[in-house]
């Protein structure tokens, strides 16, 4: 090979050479700003995460909302707030206010024991009775299935007050009321299904719209302060009072359990 062929050899070599390695630089370059490219796509993912989530954490939960919301009362309501629920004839002379939480394991024993008495007695016009609802087993174990069965009570009040009695009725029922640790009335479909074995809520559409809609969670708030303000030194459920004092069993201090009980002390209780 001739020194001019050699030299031209090398100089095409070199030339390939210095391509080659801008061609290199340029794929390396690409593939930095592909990776930070990458990287910032990624902080920004997790950074716009983070950012849901603290917007979500800080967001009012469903039941600090309702506070703000209009208070929306059912019919057949009276009273401060429409939260005074009168059951029974007009004309009886006394009247027994109720304290139930619809969480309550005793009430639902109560309820299913002596509560066919009390509704013999409301229909004879023995007394009226006045419904307060509780909610402080959802502060205490906690949870809000307290809160969400009032509200459901509030739409079935809504409908009727015979509606309201029945579906009450059926949500302390054996078959549906849950342990008190298990928060199943915060479920509005499990509140609905048991709401389709009262006959003038079944398929209801406006009281599984009123459910779902939360319609009356404000009024069922307000409904609550009625037991946690109570003056008649009421702590606990069920708890019944009539003329400032309480009705109570054999022991002195609570709730009577049985119909005897119930009659005993409800009977001295109308005298007094």
């Amino acid at each position: 090979m001739s020194k001019r062929n050699s030299q031209q050899a090398k100089t095409a070599a070199r030339e390939r050479l210095r391509i080659e390695r801008e061609r290199q630089a340029k794929r390396d370059k690409v593939r930095r700003q592909i990776t930070v490219a990458g990287s910032i796509v990624a902080v920004l993912a997790i950074a716009g995460g983070i950012g849901y989530f603290v917007v979500q954490g800080n967001k009012p939960s469903q039941w600090e909302a309702a506070k703000d919301k209009a208070l929306v009362a059912p019919k057949n309501t009276t009273g401060k707030n429409n939260t005074t629920v009168t059951l029974g004839q007009e004309s009886a002379k006394k009247t027994i206010i109720a304290f139930e939480d619809p969480r309550c394991p005793i009430c639902a024993t109560f309820e299913q024991t002596v509560g066919p008495t009390v509704e013999k007695d409301l229909k004879d016009g023995k007394y009226k009775l006045q419904y307060v609802g509780a909610t402080f087993l959802d502060t205490n174990l906690p949870g809000e299935g307290s809160r969400n069965a009032l509200s459901a009570l509030g739409a079935a009040l809504n409908v009727s007050k015979d509606a309201f009695t029945s579906y009450k009725e059926a949500l302390y029922s054996a078959k549906y009321h849950p342990e008190e640790t298990d928060d199943k009335f915060k479920d509005d479909a499990y509140l609905i299904e048991i709401a389709n074995t009262v006959s003038e809520l079944k398929n209801n559409k406006t009281f599984q719209k009123d459910v779902k809609d939360g319609t009356f969670d404000r009024w069922a708030i307000e409904m609550s302060k009625n037991f946690d303000d109570n003056k008649y030194g009421v702590e606990g459920s069920p708890s019944f009072v009539t003329d400032g004092k309480k009705i109570t069993g054999p022991d002195g201090k609570n709730a009577p359990m049985t119909v005897d009980d119930w009659n005993t002390a409800v009977d001295k209780a109308l005298k007094g």
